[in-house]
């Protein structure tokens, strides 16, 4: 595993220490968690405004691949 340092200012360091104490978890698992959704979620957002590009643009895509 690689190792990452975020710097978090005070206020969101409690809130990630509160969070993971409320769950029983460590502020890793709880980071890396909220990480991982958050690809996820602008990995969804990105493919779709590319989808929407390819879309309205398909007609000169397709021309110029003729």
């Amino acid at each position: 595993m690689h190792e990452l340092v975020l710097h978090l200012d005070p206020g969101t360091r409690r809130a990630l220490d509160d969070l993971a104490d409320a769950q029983g978890r460590t502020i890793q698992d709880v980071a890396e968690e909220a990480v991982r959704r958050e690809l996820h979620e602008q990995g969804v957002l990105v493919r779709a405004v590319a989808e929407r590009l390819a879309a309205a643009h398909a007609d000169l895509s397709r021309r110029l691949g003729e």
